[in-house]
C-alpha cells in the first residue's frame, strides 16, 4: 500500500508507530505539490485543521485515493469543496489520540467505501458526526477546562485532581496529565473553536487555562 503523510514530527512519529505495527510504511511529505500524480492509496494530513494550505493540491485528487484529514478544530463541510466529499474523511489526530486501538472519524455524504476504510490500521473505527470537536476531543477538553476551574478556585491542587479523577471515575489519565499529553495549545484551540461554533457557555475557557496557553505561546 502506497501511503503519504504530511504533519508535524510529533504526530508523524505517533502515526509511524501505528503503521509499523501492522507492517506498513509511508512517504513523509514536505510538499503536496503534484501529489495527484503519485497515486497514493492513503494520504494523511495530520495538521490540516491547523494549516489547510494544501487544500488546492488535494482538490486535484480523485477517489482512487483516500484523503485523511485532522478535523477536530474545523467542520469539514466548511472547508472542503463538495467535489472532495467522496474521497476525504476527517479524523481525531490530536497528539496522543492516534496511539489508541480505535480511530474516531467522520465522512461526508457517506461516500467512502468499506474497502478503503478497512485498509486503515486501527482495530476499531468509530464513525461520528462531522462537527467541531468531534466526540472524544470535545469531552476530554471540557474535562480539562473544568479541572482548571477547580484549580483556580483553590479547591485542590493538580496532583490531587488527577488522582481523584483516576480513582473516582476510572479515567485512564487525570485532566492535567491529559492536558500535557495533548498540549495546552490544542486544548485551548479546541475549546475556542467549540465556543465560536456553538456560543455555548459550557465551552467558555477558564482564565487560568487561557493564561497558561498565552504563556506557552509567548516568545
Amino acid at each position: 500500500m502506497n501511503i503519504a503523510v504530511k504533519g508535524s514530527q510529533e504526530r508523524t512519529i505517533e502515526l509511524d508507530g501505528i503503521l509499523t505495527s501492522v507492517g506498513l510504511s509511508f512517504t513523509r511529505l514536505e510538499s503536496t505539490k503534484n501529489i495527484h500524480s503519485n497515486k497514493f492509496d492513503l494520504i494523511f494530513d495530520l495538521n490540516f485543521d491547523d494549516d489547510a494550505s494544501s487544500l488546492s493540491d488535494y482538490a486535484l485528487l480523485d477517489d482512487s485515493s483516500l484523503l485523511i484529514l485532522s478535523s477536530v478544530k474545523i467542520q469539514l463541510e466548511s472547508v472542503l469543496p463538495k467535489a472532495m466529499w467522496s474521497f476525504a474523511i476527517g479524523i481525531n489526530a490530536l497528539p496522543s489520540f492516534l496511539k489508541r486501538n480505535a480511530l474516531e472519524y467522520c465522512s461526508l455524504l457517506g461516500g467512502i467505501s468499506n474497502e478503503k476504510l478497512d485498509s486503515l490500521p486501527w482495530k476499531t473505527l468509530y464513525k461520528v458526526d462531522s462537527r467541531v470537536g468531534m466526540i472524544s476531543p470535545r469531552v476530554v477538553c471540557m474535562i480539562i477546562n473544568e479541572a482548571y476551574f477547580t484549580l483556580q478556585e483553590g479547591t485542590a491542587n493538580r496532583g490531587d485532581i488527577d488522582l481523584g479523577m483516576k480513582l473516582g471515575t476510572a479515567y485512564p489519565h487525570g485532566p492535567f496529565e491529559w492536558a500535557e499529553m495533548i498540549g495546552i495549545k490544542h486544548v485551548f484551540e479546541v475549546l475556542n473553536a467549540l465556543y465560536l461554533d456553538t456560543h455555548d457557555d459550557r465551552y467558555k475557557i477558564c482564565s487560568l487555562l487561557k493564561t497558561e496557553y498565552l504563556n506557552s505561546q509567548a516568545k
